[in-house]
């Protein structure tokens, strides 16, 4: 895959909502197999699209990646032997040694693409916009769009973009908020329910909410997809000012979110507890996965793991130079 089909795929994923890690080459020393500019993306399962480098920089990156996406923070990694940065390594850079069968090395940056909820939010209210600027706040993708907008097709609607930018559309993966304040609420809410999102909510009072959806009932929208509809939307705060009524809603969104309760809505980022187990290569020094991946061999009772088949084939052949090297 080259640079234009990263890109492609890049716009891909994240409009399926997908989690993955972006990973560029920003400096190269040959003999490495990889150049400047060269992209790649790492997803979720661990699978490499594009090119980083060779059989050496690829298991590093891919290990790398998927912390970046565990805990949400970009890293700019060193690939290649501690002795050729000696101790000109910035503060905050982390050094991976990959001294197998390359002199060559490389600078990664790898910044992580993850998924944020989206909220469509239908009306003009004062309230509406309070909470627009809410959601903005979290860093929700919102959009903020008029009755006459908010289309019963996909044609010519994408998320994301923003308030009054035209046609807005929603899927299952989108929470909306219909908040037209009696002005059209039934075709509102008939449409959206059609779109089946992950959460829609109506902004009335409860008795406005049950002539909405009775009357929707009489021209025969489905009863499953009624039972589905929030009305009121929000916590039950009582008499409120419109900001209050914004919160109430926001802050049901961001329970149910944390609940596990919107299927396709990105759950909350949880900081992983820990990174996966590494070795080191007794043979080359370099940081491996200890699993079935960094090529295990068992050697008077221990378990040692390796970069690449070279590696372990020279680890077999003498095993105990490299355990003495380990044990000094």
């Amino acid at each position: 895959m080259d640079g234009l089909g990263v890109l492609e795929q890049i716009g891909e994923l994240a409009r399926s909502g997908q989690a993955f890690a972006l990973a560029t080459v920003v400096w190269r020393q040959g003999p490495s197999s990889s150049k400047q500019g060269s992209r790649a993306i790492i997803t979720t399962d661990g699978e490499l699209h594009g090119w980083i480098g060779g059989a050496c920089a690829e298991p590093a990156v891919i290990r790398e990646a998927k912390q970046v996406m565990a805990d949400g923070n970009p890293r700019l990694l060193l690939l290649g032997s501690p002795d050729q940065f000696g101790g000109a390594v910035p503060d905050g850079m982390t050094v991976v040694p990959i001294s197998c069968q390359s002199e060559g090395a490389l600078e990664v940056y790898i910044e992580p693409v993850l998924p944020v909820p989206h909220l469509v939010i239908v009306g003009g209210s004062p309230m509406a916009h309070s909470l627009a600027a809410m959601a903005r706040a979290l860093g929700w993708c919102t959009d903020l769009c008029r009755p006459q907008d908010f289309t019963a097709t996909g044609q010519g609607a994408g998320q994301g973009a923003g308030e009054g930018a035209g046609k807005q559309w929603a899927d299952e993966r989108s929470m909306v908020i219909v908040a037209t304040q009696g002005h059209g609420d039934e075709d509102m809410v008939e449409r959206a329910v059609a779109m089946r999102p992950a959460y829609l909510g109506l902004v009335a009072s409860r008795r406005r909410g049950e002539a909405v959806l009775g009357y929707l009932a009489e021209r025969g929208v489905p009863r499953d997809q009624l039972d589905r509809v929030h009305a009121p939307a929000g916590l039950d705060l009582g008499k409120t000012t419109h900001e209050e009524m914004a919160v109430a809603i926001l802050a049901e969104l961001v329970q149910l979110r944390a609940s596990g309760a919107l299927s396709g809505v990105p759950a909350p980022r949880v900081q992983e507890k820990g990174r996966e187990q590494e070795a080191t290569d007794p043979v080359c020094g370099m940081t491996v996965t200890a699993n079935a991946a960094g090529r295990p061999a068992e050697h008077e009772g221990v378990t040692y793991y390796f970069c690449c088949a070279g590696c372990r084939q020279k680890f077999s052949e003498n095993p105990g130079a490299y355990t003495e090297a380990v044990l000094r």
